[in-house]
């Protein structure tokens, strides 16, 4: 598909004598002659490059480039001018032209220069296709499930969303709490500044302090530079913690802090540094229990559960079940390049039927797991895991061993032999599939 340059010039000789130059480089060119018409075309047409002059009847080209911007960011503006001036250059720059050249050099500069605002004009429609593929990844719209539980959650965090409200998720592990999260950040105006997740339960309590507040130079042995913390990193945007029922009552005491008036010290500091950051916390953990018996700070408690949301246990939302297996089974037949995946129906009942004690997680390794044993394009319940035949009378155990040697094989070869990997989707310890391995002869 030839790509569309626009030009706008009001002196018609140079407009139809540029339009045959870059016609001739294979481009398609649509002419206007004043600054309306050239915006009323691009009203119409999404044209990745215009070159226009900067004394136009009706505009200044220079302040042309700002409504131009306004009507489609992502194209890259040349001004052209007969008298180029250091103060029109800097302007035309500062409202986000590509390039400020008078006419008298565009001769020699103007084809390569054409390519070159043609190659950021596409960057920017990558990046715009790449931002766009991740808002719509972590929007409500993108969240499968029709149950009355599901739709009851995501209908409060859409509430909450355009607020700066603290919000605390409430449920089990793997019920999709950072997913909620990053929806209700894509939701709310901070949506175009930072998102920082961490997870309070993957550090011991001096690390997770330096990680999250930062440290100055000096702070302890080892940190001989100052560091920004998660905190600062998340300035303008939101800290999603997880699992912040394991932080202890210290660091809970410094987070409350943050909460209260937005300020907080990094670790070796005396200043106060001062922040800008929405909080959204998430536990497995029953908060008001836990303060009852002094594990967590009550008052931290009450400003964490201003507004907080429970998120279903997959085993209350069964009619999700099928839906979501179906939408990881053609997100893993992409990984494996294996078009036409689909569960038998044998295989729907079995996993509606699952206790998912581990959530959507669960049904996500589940569902890897099967698209990567598949041979054909359908998928039976022979291929899940054990503990989905427990009515199954097995007697024989060599067959059993077969299998099972076949199906670490398998899983071995999708992991290109990272054994870490191939534990994981097998669910099983490292040390367990060393043993496997010992024991079945297997080549690796």
């Amino acid at each position: 598909m030839q790509e569309s340059i626009l030009i706008i010039d009001d002196e018609k000789n140079i407009n139809n004598l540029l339009a045959r130059i870059i016609n001739l480089e294979g481009f398609r060119v649509l002419q206007a002659f004043t600054g309306k018409e050239g915006l009323k075309i691009l009203k119409n047409e999404d044209i990745p490059l215009v070159i226009s002059d900067v004394k136009l009847p009706d505009y200044n080209g220079v302040d042309l480039v700002v409504e131009i911007k306004k009507l489609r960011p992502g194209t890259e503006v040349i001004n052209l001018t007969a008298f180029g001036t250091i103060a029109d250059g800097v302007k035309a720059m500062r409202n986000g032209a590509f390039d400020y050249i008078t006419k008298g050099d565009d001769n020699d500069k103007i084809i390569p220069l054409i390519y070159k605002a043609l190659d950021k004009a596409k960057m920017n429609a990558r990046l715009d296709e790449l931002e766009n593929r991740v808002a719509k990844k972590y929007s409500f719209d993108s969240m499968i499930g029709q149950s009355v539980h599901i739709r009851d959650a995501i209908v409060l965090a859409k509430k909450v969303a355009p607020t700066d409200t603290t919000v605390l998720l409430l449920g089990e592990t793997g019920t999709g709490k950072e997913v909620f999260a990053q929806a209700i950040h894509g939701d709310s105006p901070r949506q175009q500044k930072p998102f920082v997740a961490v997870n309070c339960s993957g550090f011991s309590p001096e690390l997770l302090e330096s990680e999250l507040f930062g440290y100055k130079s000096g702070a302890f042995t080892g940190a001989s530079k100052d560091k920004k913390g998660l905190i600062e990193e998340a300035n303008g945007g939101t800290l999603f913690l997880d699992e912040i029922g394991e932080m202890n009552l210290d660091l809970q005491a410094k987070l409350l802090r943050v909460l209260e008036n937005q300020t907080f010290i990094k670790v070796g500091d005396t200043q106060t540094s001062k922040v800008n950051v929405r909080i959204i916390a998430a536990t497995n953990r029953d908060l008001q229990n836990e303060a009852d018996n002094g594990r967590f700070r009550l008052d931290l408690y009450y400003r964490l559960s201003v507004f907080s949301i429970q998120l279903p246990p997959l085993a209350h939302r069964r009619e999700d079940i099928s839906p979501i297996a179906s939408f990881f089974l053609a997100e893993f037949a992409k990984k494996v390049n294996r078009k036409g995946l689909q569960f038998d129906r044998d295989v729907v009942e079995k996993l509606t039927a699952h206790q998912w004690k581990g959530n959507i997680r669960e049904l996500k390794n589940v569902v890897e797991r099967l698209a990567i044993l598949s041979d054909g394009n359908l998928i039976t319940s022979a291929l899940l895991p054990n503990e989905f035949h427990t009515d199954a009378n097995v007697t024989d155990s060599m067959n059993m061993q077969t299998m099972e040697k076949m199906h670490i094989m398998k899983v071995l070869r999708y992991a290109k032999g990272n054994k870490t990997e191939a534990s994981r989707l097998l669910g099983i310890g490292l040390t367990t599939l060393y043993r496997k391995i010992e024991e079945y002869n297997i080549d690796t």
